[in-house]
């Protein structure tokens, strides 16, 4: 697992993660690995596939022969993995 070192951070900060920490129950190190995934994965972001599938659904959909004809011509192989030779 990654590690992450911080460095020159301030006395007055340190001590805020601990009381925060303490405050919620757990270790800074646990503190910090909180805030950090809710500051790069919040909560309400938009995920790619919902959000199409809601401008999809605002659109009509499609219909039941539109479905079929994109399932026959739809590529059914296998994806090849990538190579770097």
């Amino acid at each position: 697992m990654p590690a992450v070192t911080i460095r020159n951070l301030s006395e007055e900060t340190h001590r805020a993660l601990k009381v925060r920490a303490a405050h919620h129950g757990r270790s800074t190190e646990a503190e910090i690995r909180d805030i950090l995934e809710l500051a790069v994965r919040p909560a309400d972001r938009v995920k790619l596939g919902s959000l199409l599938a809601s401008i999809a659904h605002e659109a009509g959909g499609l219909s039941a022969a539109e479905v079929k004809h994109f399932d026959q011509i739809r590529d059914k192989a296998p994806a090849e993995p990538m190579r770097f030779e």
